[in-house]
């Protein structure tokens, strides 16, 4: 499959190009699917190939997928259809994305609760170790739990700092092929 290639049309704003060349049609869609055709899933290797094709370039960067068919496969009645298969597959990835994003973001929620109850629970225990007889074994209880406390907030900070951002960008990346035009242009096979 070759790579992206620079827009050749200067009508309209410039977009990227992703292409594919297939020998047959069904190469881009799961075989294992039964749904009818505007709602086929992607082939998982056609599905990364066009993702990561995407996701090389600039999520605000145009894009336009163009696939390359023998001659005689343009006459499948599927071919009509292609550019709706493909936008909904990549609409429903998006959706199905952002499901995800809300699932981690509500467990970054209850994370954070238990993790800041924890904390108040470590603070309120190292306040009464203060109390302890022995200089040496209440300091060495009291930085334990401080510490403790902390690392209980680890995982509701990693989910709120980082983890919903990769998470995101994939979200926005599938709108982008959602919107995406896609032609089909025929080649000669060389039998």
């Amino acid at each position: 499959m070759p790579g992206p290639t620079p827009p050749i049309d200067s009508n309209g704003p410039p977009r990227r190009r992703i292409e594919v060349r297939l020998s047959k049609l069904r190469q881009l869609f799961n075989s294992l699917d039964p749904s009818p055709f505007h709602e086929k899933d992607l082939d998982r290797d056609a599905e990364t190939y066009i993702f990561e094709s995407a996701d090389e370039r600039p999520v605000t960067e145009a894009i336009e997928l163009i696939v390359h068919l023998p001659a005689d496969q343009l006459a499948l009645p599927e071919c009509v259809n292609l550019e709706t298969a493909i936008r909904n597959y990549f609409a429903y990835r998006a959706q199905e994305t952002r499901r995800r994003m809300r699932f981690q973001l509500r467990e970054g929620r209850s994370a954070l609760a238990i993790g800041l109850a924890f904390l108040v629970l470590c603070m309120t225990l190292r306040q009464l170790a203060l109390v302890l007889p022995g200089d040496t074994v209440g300091r060495v209880l009291q930085e334990g739990l401080l510490i403790l406390g902390w690392v209980a907030m680890w995982r509701p900070l990693q989910i709120f700092l980082y983890d919903w951002w990769p998470i995101r960008h994939q979200a926005l990346v599938n709108d982008k092929l959602a919107l995406m035009p896609v032609t089909v242009l025929p080649y000669e096979r060389a039998d």
